[in-house]
């Protein structure tokens, strides 16, 4: 069973940054990749970055330039740097794993944009 334990999340102003980090309790990040998804209130659940296991990332349309995913093997974390923070980017950010037989979610993070 792997456990996914996400921190960093908070309030922020407009324009300001935030870097989410994302601890498994074991390699599953350099396996199988990892990713970020968000979800705000009254919305459903987005994918926002993912990073395979060679590395390659991808992004959601409206977070590219802004927001940048990475891992630390050693540490078995992945991270999500976001810049240039919106209020449309308030939600509840959740790390994701999935491998072979099963997909595993951290258990959230709130950000919120607001001045």
């Amino acid at each position: 069973q792997v456990q996914l334990v996400e921190s960093g999340g908070g309030l922020v102003q407009p324009g300001g940054s935030l870097r989410l980090s994302c601890a498994a309790s074991g390699s599953i990040f350099s396996i199988y990749g990892g990713a970020w998804y968000r979800q705000a209130p009254g919305k459903q659940r987005e994918l926002v970055a993912r990073m395979s296991s060679g590395g390659r990332t991808n992004y959601e349309d409206s977070v590219k330039g802004r927001f940048t995913i990475s891992r630390d093997n050693a540490k078995n974390t992945v991270y999500l740097q976001m810049d240039s923070l919106k209020p449309e980017d308030t939600a509840v950010y959740y790390c994701n794993a999935k491998n072979s037989l099963t997909e595993y979610w951290g258990q959230g993070t709130q950000v919120t944009v607001s001045s």
